[in-house]
């Protein structure tokens, strides 16, 4: 259940937020700018029709990453009537403040990795929410193992006990329920946890900051390994999944198109090349069956 707080207490909550996400936003494209090497975020602030906006920036066409996504905004306003209906706490009045990452790499043995970090009001009540997750094309145990890993840390500082809870948050969350497959190994997951809305707003600041560490040495490993035709088709083909999971499940996606969000910043996260495939099967044996066999039965990497 969302946390019913003093107005003024979300309002500094709110601030706070938006602070951590402008701040995360600038370190996360740095970051990414120096591994790449050649590309650069492209900035494009925007205002909401009805209170609010943001600021995204992308990087399209570098040399590790065919595409980059790292979005902030801190918008507000009033929920329409059927909308309203699916929202936690009273009013119509909203305020949402988050910071959304997606980083599709050029090479097919790099995985994909997104995460996000939010902060919702309505009314008297506030809650967060975020996550990271990595999406393999290829499986190497050790990236897998390093990503939950730094992940476990960020979790385990503001609350021991909590990674093992929201690791299988993040199994249950993201399923491409209509193929029976999970987006990729997962990472973590939470969202209105109840608790002390202070406290959960440093666990979203420690989560954006883990997402370089968790992310960075996967791509330094894997990003000079050799592939060749066969593995970039397997790649758009995985990317179709990625695809269907945010246009189909993911409620980030849906809350955005939903509140009159900018189109082109939701719609970010998607890949620029991505392939379907009918009735398509690896061979059994494969590397590509070996990922698959882990998509379908989550494993504990932490």
């Amino acid at each position: 259940m969302p946390t019913s707080a003093p107005p003024e207490l979300l309002d500094r909550l709110r601030l706070g937020m938006a602070e951590a996400v402008r701040a995360l936003q600038d370190e996360i494209c740095a970051a990414l700018e120096r591994i790449d090497g050649r590309g650069r975020f492209a900035r494009d602030a925007w205002d909401r029709p009805g209170g609010g906006g943001g600021v995204s920036r992308v990087l399209q066409d570098g040399a590790v990453f065919e595409k980059a996504g790292v979005n902030v905004s801190d918008v507000h306003g009033e929920l329409a009537p059927d909308l309203a209906r699916k929202v936690q706490g009273e009013g119509a009045a909203f305020a949402a403040v988050g910071l959304s990452v997606v980083v599709h790499p050029v090479s097919p043995m790099v995985p994909t990795a997104h995460a996000n970090v939010r902060f919702l009001r309505r009314g008297a009540a506030g809650w967060f929410g975020g996550g990271a997750d990595l999406t393999p094309y290829y499986l190497f145990e050790e990236d897998c193992r390093h990503f939950h890993e730094a992940l476990r840390d960020a979790c385990e500082q503001h609350e021991p006990g909590s990674y093992a809870r929201h690791k299988r948050t993040a199994d249950a969350y993201f399923l491409v329920r209509h193929r029976g497959e999970h987006r990729g190994v997962g990472g973590i997951f939470y969202e209105d946890l109840g608790g002390d809305l202070v406290r959960e707003l440093e666990l979203s600041r420690a989560v954006g900051r883990a997402f370089l560490d968790a992310y960075l040495p996967v791509v330094e490993r894997r990003k000079d390994l050799p592939y060749g035709d066969a593995e970039r088709r397997w790649q758009e083909i995985r990317r179709g999944r990625y695809v269907e999971f945010n246009l189909v499940h993911d409620r980030g996606t849906v809350f955005g198109l939903e509140t009159g969000g900018r189109i082109e910043s939701i719609l970010m996260s998607l890949p620029p090349r991505v392939r379907w495939v009918y009735d398509d099967h690896p061979a059994p044996g494969s590397r590509e069956a070996a990922l698959l066999d882990v998509l379908r039965k989550p494993r504990d990497w932490a």
